[in-house]
């Protein structure tokens, strides 16, 4: 009845399915994953930090993302939160849970949030540490600016590559907030989405600049040019 509802008053349908109701019905929901695994993307940036993804980057998961990003289709961010969490937690198993997590987000390119009027990446990494907050000690910082790099669409591995190298810097301000609460940390670079890696490669080296080494990569969806998660 609540999906007719919503169908009638709204003309919502699934992302996955079409079929009219919630934006993601319940089949389409319970075939989301339960767990990450390793996924490389092909060629790999050299030094690239283990990357970890739930999802491959298509169908229902795909229309997700987009409606989230750039649709201000807002609602799904708990969703894609959950399967940013999974992967963290993947990234992460194994390491010692006394020493708290920090999760940094790849940022927009320079203007793109004022554009959207919104950080879709920041905002599922804020979502998806609160999520863990039950399992372990875990912040989310804004610690990282981006700067010259201009639009990735129709860009290649190499292109995509040159375009953000050195386009990441930290921030000051953010840096001496999170000192402040945190002095040891594993830190994860998480994004939405996987494709080249020479985003997350350039997170990594930024971050890396000013001491704190990423552990691991962490995504809600890795494209197929990456192997598919385990």
């Amino acid at each position: 009845m609540l999906d007719a509802a919503l169908d009638l008053f709204l003309g919502s349908r699934c992302v996955g399915c079409d079929a009219p109701g919630r934006m993601l019905c319940h089949a389409c929901r319970a075939g989301l994953s339960r767990g990450a695994g390793i996924a490389w993307p092909t060629p790999t940036p050299p030094g690239l930090a283990t990357p970890w993804a739930c999802e491959t980057y298509d169908g229902a998961v795909r229309a997700l993302v987009v409606g989230h990003k750039d649709r201000g289709q807002w609602g799904h961010r708990r969703v894609l939160a959950g399967l940013l969490a999974t992967a963290v937690r993947a990234a992460t198993e194994g390491l010692d849970p006394r020493v708290p997590l920090l999760l940094v987000a790849a940022p927009s390119r320079p203007g793109a949030g004022r554009q959207r009027g919104y950080e879709p990446t920041a905002a599922l990494v804020r979502t998806a540490a609160r999520l863990l907050r039950d399992e372990r000690a875990v912040l989310a910082a804004p610690l990282l600016v981006s700067r010259g790099a201009r639009d990735q669409a129709g860009l290649d591995a190499s292109g995509r590559a040159a375009n953000v190298r050195g386009s990441m810097r930290c921030s000051g301000a953010a840096l001496r907030r999170v000192a402040r609460r945190r002095r040891v940390a594993h830190v994860v670079v998480c994004d939405d989405v996987l494709t080249t890696g020479a985003t997350a490669r350039e997170a990594q080296r930024a971050l890396a600049a000013v001491g704190l080494d990423p552990v691991a990569i962490a995504v809600v969806a890795a494209t197929r040019r990456a192997s598919a998660p385990a």
